[in-house]
């Protein structure tokens, strides 16, 4: 007995199972786009782990994005070092274009990278989407972009970026900014420079005396410099692991709300950090000790 042949359309459809791992909503021609489906509609580990990662982070913004949009305002949100902008466009599919309003950004340096995501927002009708060619430390500055930004993403930017995405939301007054740091290499390089003067000072710099442990550390202080600093400039800062380390080592999640109540403890406390290890003088300025004078933003 012969059998009937299966119809292109049904083997090219996602099974129960895909679906059951998507968040309701979520578009499978999206991720076929994004080629985290494959073109017959399925998951391969290294997609799932990545999928995973943004569905995890968007639990997250998820309410921050809710209270933004309270009251009919349309929010605005910047992802810097978008890459691909995997994370813009699932947050687009899954929950701007149900709303109706607002507008994501994606920065990227990569001009390739910005053209092909300008033509995917084009094909799908996402047309609240932009995409821009800059580096996040010029950003702040471009036209094409609005005075105000609501909300300020960073997944995976490297090094310094995650510092220049922070600059950028105090200057365009973002109520909140989620930030995934990736790796970082400043201010181990700075520890290193000052190594062997550390270590006849203080026996804390044996934290920092193997190159293995001076690596970890400068990404340790770097992003509890951060923390500081965000506390300083007026945000409430939570930090948590984005997804299992299985996952990604690099995993750190920080989320910053803005109340308006800047912590002098935290300035101070900031300032000690840095004169302890050494940084003062190169990172003061980065980390807020420089007066800035920018205009505060409303709370939450």
């Amino acid at each position: 007995m012969s059998r009937k042949p299966v119809p292109a359309s049904a083997r090219t459809a996602p099974d129960a199972a895909l679906l059951a791992e998507l968040r309701p909503g979520q578009s499978v021609e999206l991720l076929k786009a994004l080629h985290i489906l494959t073109r017959e509609g399925k998951l391969n580990q290294d997609s799932r782990r990545k999928l995973k990662q943004v569905y995890h982070l968007f639990q997250f913004m998820e309410p921050l994005l809710q209270t933004l949009s309270q009251d009919g305002h349309a929010p605005t949100l910047a992802d810097h070092g978008a890459g691909k902008s995997y994370l813009g466009f699932i947050l687009y599919d899954l929950y701007f274009k149900a709303l109706g309003r607002g507008h994501i950004y994606g920065i990227e340096w990569r001009a390739e990278l910005v053209e092909k995501s300008r033509q995917l927002a084009q094909e799908l009708g996402f047309d609240r989407m932009s995409f821009l060619n800059l580096s996040v430390a010029d950003s702040a500055d471009a036209a094409e972009l609005p005075e105000r930004i609501d909300m300020v993403t960073a997944l995976h930017a490297c090094d310094t970026a995650t510092d220049d995405a922070i600059a950028f939301g105090l200057q365009k007054r973002a109520r909140a900014m989620v930030l995934v740091p990736c790796c970082q290499a400043e201010v181990a390089a700075c520890l290193r420079q000052g190594k062997a003067l550390q270590l006849a000072r203080t026996p804390l710099a044996e934290l920092w005396r193997h190159p293995l442990h001076t690596r970890e550390m400068g990404s340790q202080i770097t992003n509890v410099l951060r923390c500081l600093h965000l506390e300083a400039s007026g945000y409430q800062v939570t930090v948590t692991e984005l997804v299992g380390w299985e996952h990604s080592m690099k995993n750190e999640l920080i989320i910053a709300q803005y109340t308006g109540q800047k912590k002098r403890s935290a300035q101070e406390r900031l300032r000690a950090i840095l004169q302890e290890f050494g940084l003062e003088q190169a990172l003061g300025a980065r980390f807020g000790l420089a007066p800035v004078g920018l205009q505060e933003p409303p709370p939450l």
